[in-house]
């Protein structure tokens, strides 16, 4: 499975805003985009010219970095939105947002979505009883995901549950029992990723 092996914090700081890749690190003062605001390598503080182009290149760039999702598989996920009905830039975040490891993330078992990936990697999650190891999994209404019964990572997940503050509307989620049932697919206006998804439309309708 190919992934993204470089330094989150690296990642924010191209974009030049926070993407929370880190979890509670992001919202510390030792978060690297708060002490250099700037994107990295030797030229990153000289100016350059906002094209249209690179406006959009940035943000197909920020989506995919914030989702964990490499270029050949975000291209997909568009060609799968462009064939639902509805607006496409829409389609496009509901696709993501319902990815198995986004699922944990959103519903507070999981500090960052790499960790939620790790724990769905490692055979830590289970959807409707069965487990299931495949990050992007696609959930639907009505699935039920879980912690695998004397999962190792138990106290981990417990952990990140106390840092919630809250869990996705479209959610219902039983930090207790470490369980949570998909309602319904989420609305533009519950998916709160700082993105211009009109812009990547943009990119590839040219």
């Amino acid at each position: 499975m190919a992934r993204y092996t470089g330094a989150d914090c690296k990642r924010c700081r191209r974009e030049k805003t926070k993407l929370f890749l880190k979890g509670s690190k992001c919202d510390g003062p030792k978060c690297p985009i708060e002490l250099r605001p700037f994107p990295p390598g030797q030229h990153g503080r000289g100016r350059t010219k906002d094209s249209e182009y690179l406006l959009q290149m940035r943000e197909k760039q920020k989506c995919a970095r914030i989702y964990g999702v490499l270029e050949k598989q975000f291209r997909g996920y568009y060609e799968e939105a462009q064939r639902k009905q509805g607006k496409t830039g829409e389609n496009l975040l509901k696709i993501l947002e319902t990815r198995l490891d986004n699922v944990v993330y959103r519903g507070g078992f999981a500090k960052s979505r790499d960790m939620a990936r790790q724990l769905v990697g490692h055979g830590h999650i289970m959807v409707n009883g069965k487990k299931v190891d495949i990050p992007s999994y696609q959930v639907r209404p009505d699935d039920v995901v879980a912690i695998r019964a004397n999962s190792k990572a138990s106290e981990t997940v417990r952990a990140a549950t106390d840092l919630t503050s809250s869990v996705s509307p479209w959610l219902l989620v039983d930090h207790d029992n470490l369980t949570g049932k998909v309602l319904r697919a989420p609305e533009r206006d519950e998916i709160d990723a700082p993105v211009q998804e009109q812009l990547i439309v943009e990119l590839y309708s040219k």
